[in-house]
């Protein structure tokens, strides 16, 4: 018999062999025909793979994101068994599920060409195949044998990838009369799929290399009812409305040119008004909390790096060195050695801390060309980001106010829906990725839990996701329609101190090595300004709005006391402007509202006279007439609350 310890604590015996969906089946029918994979021990598994020893198991359904990803990856090796039934000898190089839901497949289908009508036809086969209940069968393969299929295919795609694989290491994966070289895990059988929907086609180059072929790449999504497909079309749709390149561009928020570089971005005006609201907020709310803002350069020596464990672990993402002097410069990739060093530039003792520095420092980070992707993902980023040194006795305290600190600003964004992403290290890979500490890990991941417990903040444990110096919190939030964003990181590091020698002296005047809390609860200008534009479909708050207020006189004739009421909004700090186009009342409205301003201000005979205008919120329509000076409390009030 072995010992299965379930998410509760509790242990149950089984007979050795038993796969998690017997102890599903042990548990309740109507729980076994939601599983869909299994973590066992940490390990993502096939539901139906034997367990033979004592292991803590977790039960995975469609409501876990590992469960989505086996789910979605199923899926993928589903369209490639249907493109494979209708497209004879296609070779097939990796089929991934995708971080924001779905999958694809990248496939070389030789001299053929897929067509939009053709993923129709996919489709069909994709939906007739999963009806047939076919079990994914799972094998380990020797090296050798591995070879042979696939020499016999005369599939040089998997081969490549066998390149770098030991015997022991190669698992196929069948599900009817599909074969593919697959580590898994896969759901029990193909009947799980529902609902299926080919969304796109594009061209991908083999390995993302553009000096390789250019490959197929299909697109998709599947889902266990048909409800839930239809309602993510809906939202995909409502997505393509809020999209926030589309929205950036009408809105002059940012550019890109090609003479400037890829993934560089260029703020236009009304895009530098969000930044500095943003930087506003972020500075008073940092000033209230007790950190004191710094400023450090764009570049740095290679030596730092080294110490700061970046190099030669990090340097694809950042950009090659520029040699100056005979030296090897960087261009900053990440804020935090600069942090430390600033530190370290003073004597500390336990009086000083918790020592809070924060920048918004602007990082470099070499993003391949494949992946850059809008606002969010560039490869120049101005970063809230702030370093907190502290004592272990302080850490709970500081880290709690850390993640308040997002709480606030959910509050403030309408955010309501969050989790926060507790990435954990892997035992087995310290040394390698992982700094070789195995009870500083265990000691610091437990800190971290308990002041999640103990704030009662909502949150999930990821293996294997930590920085490399300590475990982090990833913050993941979700738009009013839904879509899930990355926000920022919240990160524990029991490392650099020791690698930078920072100490402070200790009230028994020994010294120590404080604990340090890297955190950045806005992220990015970058990402965070491209999930607001989606989430607020481009009508921001009036306090963050790049223009706040428009006057809209009705004739030329009122057009000297649209000046007026601007004079006297711009002098109470109020972004304001006046509509003087020789255009009908009706289109200057019509513009307006395109442009999202979340105030006009009609003006004509009746509201010269009375010192007044006539009020239109954005989304709201017509509100009536008030006096200027009514207008003013009322405007100056909303925007001095940050109200959403």
């Amino acid at each position: 018999m072995i010992n299965i310890t379930l998410p509760d604590g509790s242990v149950r015996q089984y007979e050795k062999g038993v796969s998690s969906l017997d102890i599903a089946k042990s548990i309740s029918e109507g729980l076994a025909r939601k599983v869909i994979a299994a973590s066992v021990d940490g390990q993502v598994w096939d539901s139906t793979r034997p367990i033979e020893k004592d292991a803590a198991v977790k039960l995975l359904t469609w409501t876990d994101k590992e469960g989505k990803n086996t789910f979605w990856h199923s899926s993928a090796h589903l369209m490639a068994e249907a493109v494979e039934s209708l497209f004879p000898g296609v070779k097939f190089w990796v089929g991934p599920a995708l971080e924001q839901g779905g999958f694809y497949y990248d496939m070389d289908l030789g001299d053929r060409k897929i067509t939009e009508e053709d993923l129709l036809s996919l489709e069909k086969k994709m939906n007739e195949l999963a009806k047939q209940n076919n079990v994914f069968v799972r094998k380990q393969v020797p090296k050798a044998e591995a070879i042979q299929f696939f020499t016999e295919k005369g599939d040089e795609y998997k081969l490549d990838l066998l390149q770098n694989l030991n015997d022991g290491e190669i698992t196929f994966y069948t599900q009817g009369g599909f074969t593919d070289l697959c580590r898994g895990p896969h759901i029990p059988a193909t009947s799980l799929i529902k609902a299926i929907k080919l969304t796109n086609i594009a061209g991908a180059y083999w390995k993302g290399d553009q000096n390789n072929k250019q490959l197929t790449r299909i697109y998709g999504i599947t889902f266990p009812t048909q409800k839930e497909l239809d309602e993510y079309l809906a939202m995909l749709e409502e997505a393509k409305k809020r999209d926030h390149r589309k929205l950036g561009k009408e809105l002059g928020i940012y550019t890109m040119d090609d003479d400037v570089g890829q993934g560089l971005i260029l703020w236009m005006p009304n895009g530098t008004v969000i930044i500095e609201e943003l930087e506003k907020l972020a500075k008073e709310t940092e000033e209230a909390g007790g950190y004191k803002r710094v400023v450090t350069p764009h570049i740095a020596k290679e030596s730092m790096y080294i110490t700061s464990g970046h190099l030669p672990y990090y340097a694809d993402s950042m950009y090659p060195p520029m040699e100056v002097d005979g030296e090897k410069y960087y261009l900053k990739s990440m804020n935090c050695p600069h942090h430390h060093k600033i530190f370290k530039a003073e004597p500390k003792s336990y009086r000083d801390l918790p020592y809070r520095i924060a920048e918004y420092g602007t990082v470099y980070r070499y993003e391949q060309s494949g992946e850059l992707f809008g606002l969010m993902r560039v490869r120049c980023l101005h970063m809230n980001d702030a370093h907190i040194y502290c004592t272990r006795t302080q850490f709970a305290d500081e880290f709690r106010a850390v993640n308040e600190m997002y709480q606030k600003y959910f509050r403030i964004f309408g955010i309501e829906k969050y989790v926060m992403r507790l990435s954990l290290h892997s035992p087995d890979k310290l040394g390698k990725k992982y700094v070789n500490e195995p009870e500083l890990w265990k000691e610091t991941e437990e800190m971290v839990r308990q002041v999640l417990i103990e704030s009662n903040i909502p949150y999930v444990e990821v293996q294997d996701e930590a920085a490399f110096y300590g475990p982090k919190i990833d913050v993941q939030i979700y738009s009013v329609i839904g879509r899930e964003f990355t926000l920022a990181t919240n990160q524990v590091d029991f490392s650099q101190g020791r690698s930078f020698k920072l100490e402070y002296t200790t009230p028994d005047n020994q010294t120590d090595i404080p604990l340090i809390i890297h955190r950045a609860p806005l992220g990015t200008h970058e990402r965070f300004i491209g999930f607001l534009l989606e989430h607020y479909a481009g009508k921001l708050p009036l306090w963050l709005a790049p223009l706040q207020v428009k006057v809209l006189p009705i004739s030329d004739k009122f057009q000297d006391y649209a000046l007026s009421v601007v004079a006297k909004l711009r002098k109470e700090g109020i972004r304001a402007e006046v509509d003087d186009r020789q255009e009908k009342i009706g289109k200057k409205i019509r513009d307006t509202e395109l442009m999202k301003v979340p105030y006009m201000l009609v003006v004509g005979e009746k509201e010269m006279t009375d010192e007044a205008v006539s009020v239109r919120r954005q989304g709201k329509g017509d509100l009536g007439s008030k006096s200027v000076a009514e207008f003013l409390i009322d405007a100056v009030a909303e925007i001095k609350e940050r109200r959403e």
